[in-house]
């Protein structure tokens, strides 16, 4: 359920691109992000930083691509997104010596203080592999090939990439439990 609701703007902006055009999808995701967050809410659970700050992203990418009529912006929103979390992590372990995937799972999980800061530094550069490979569909393709790679290949990557992290993690959760 909660990977249905954190996917759920993606899947409004892939259903009105397909009714309509790229504007009123853009719209659309701006209007499914706030709902979203109202949800949330009104549910009273926890609304995290990273949906914040999706919505402030789509807010304003959003708005320069209704406000313009230029699709580049709307392009550009997941590349963004992407760069703040790697930034965000990057900072946060480097200059803090804080682990924010360390404070996300740790409490679910038992793991050595080097896999924590390596499954850190993996989720820094899945992050970045995603928005470059983002603006590579985007300037490459045409607009509807990013618009399927923005729900297919982003889903479907990010899902390999979390059944790889457990398989990774079940290996040292075994020695652990060893």
């Amino acid at each position: 359920m909660k990977l249905l609701l954190d996917f759920f703007p993606i899947i409004v902006f892939f259903v009105a691109y397909k009714l309509g055009h790229i504007y009123a999808a853009t719209a659309a995701a701006i209007v499914a992000t706030a709902i979203q967050l109202g949800f949330l809410r009104l549910r009273r659970q926890r609304i995290e930083p990273m949906h914040w700050a999706s919505l402030g992203i789509i807010v304003v990418f959003g708005g320069a691509t209704l406000l313009l009529r230029d699709e580049t912006f709307i392009k550009w929103k997941p590349t963004v997104l992407y760069l703040l979390f790697a930034g965000v992590l990057t900072v946060s372990a480097m200059a803090w010596g804080h682990n924010l995937v360390r404070a996300m799972m740790g409490s679910q999980i038992a793991l050595p203080d080097a896999v924590w800061a390596r499954l850190n530094w993996l989720w820094v550069g899945f992050f970045v592999v995603m928005g470059v490979l983002n603006i590579a569909v985007a300037y490459g393709f045409s607009t509807d090939v990013w618009v399927n790679f923005k729900l297919f290949g982003s889903l479907g990557l990010t899902l390999a990439f979390v059944v790889a992290q457990g398989l990774y993690l079940g290996r040292h959760l075994k020695d652990e439990a060893a």
